[in-house]
């Protein structure tokens, strides 16, 4: 069997270890308990059944609902005499006066371009498909939305002010940055997965056009969210979280409004 499947299922992949017996489990196999993921020998029948259940029903909506809104956004992008990209793309110069602009950016992408869309909603659909399931849907949700905010973040600081950017390619970033870190936390191998990011933060940086200030804030961002996450604590995640957010909208008309951009 290869060793990166599932103990129960050998056609699926696993990423995370049962906290007791070590044994890879894929997300239909986990049961959430206080010391991290349980196998279904270790959580025991009855908990397997409920858990199987919920994990099979529920499935991974809120990657399916961002991908299919960024189709649709796209769409209304490409109609002629369409002012949807002006209006939520991210202007730095924009921050404070259109503070919407930090979120909504990672919703639009290259109207000319349909592999940009294409590219990165393939990146939500293959991470979010593991992450959601692992996290549940709204601390899915609110990796993403963060990791979002922080590339914006990091154009903001890094980036010329004057330069617009769009694309969900922060918020794939920091879906990357969460897996690493997971799967460093349940003992998966990671080797790929740095290369995978260090190529694709290179391309940024070697590539005109290519915002790697943003990849590089939502890197950082969706690592953050993701270590608080591997607490144990459920309530002090909230809590954190809700600070990283809050803090996150709070920084940048900050800096926005100490750099003038409010006129």
């Amino acid at each position: 069997m290869n060793a990166s499947v599932c103990y129960r299922h050998a056609d699926r992949d696993a990423y995370v270890r049962c906290q007791r017996c070590d044994r890879l489990i894929c997300p239909e196999c986990q049961t959430e308990a206080a010391v991290g993921f349980l196998c279904p020998d270790d959580a025991g029948s009855r908990v397997k059944n409920v858990n199987i259940r919920r994990l099979t029903n529920n499935g991974s909506p809120v990657t399916t609902s961002i991908v299919l809104v960024n189709i649709f956004v796209w769409l209304l992008q490409i109609l002629p005499g369409s002012l949807v990209t002006q209006y939520l793309e991210y202007i730095p110069l924009a921050t404070f006066i259109q503070p919407w602009r930090l979120i909504t950016t990672a919703f639009v992408h290259d109207p000319g371009n349909i592999l940009h869309v294409g590219l990165n909603m393939y990146t939500v659909f293959i991470f979010g498909r593991i992450l959601e399931p692992m996290l549940g849907r709204w601390r899915f949700l609110a990796l993403y939305l963060i990791s979002a905010i922080g590339g914006s973040v990091g154009v903001l600081l890094l980036s010329d002010p004057t330069v617009s950017v769009v694309g969900a390619s922060t918020a794939c970033f920091g879906l990357m940055a969460a897996y690493f870190v997971m799967a460093r936390k349940f003992g998966a191998n990671t080797g790929q997965l740095v290369g995978l990011i260090a190529i694709n933060l290179a391309f940024g940086f070697l590539v005109p056009g290519i915002a790697w200030q943003g990849h590089l804030g939502g890197l950082i961002a969706g690592g953050l969210i993701a270590y608080v996450y591997t607490s144990k604590n459920r309530a002090i995640q909230q809590l954190i979280v809700a600070a990283i957010g809050i803090g996150l909208v709070v920084l940048p008309l900050a800096i926005a409004y100490a750099r003038g951009y409010h006129y």
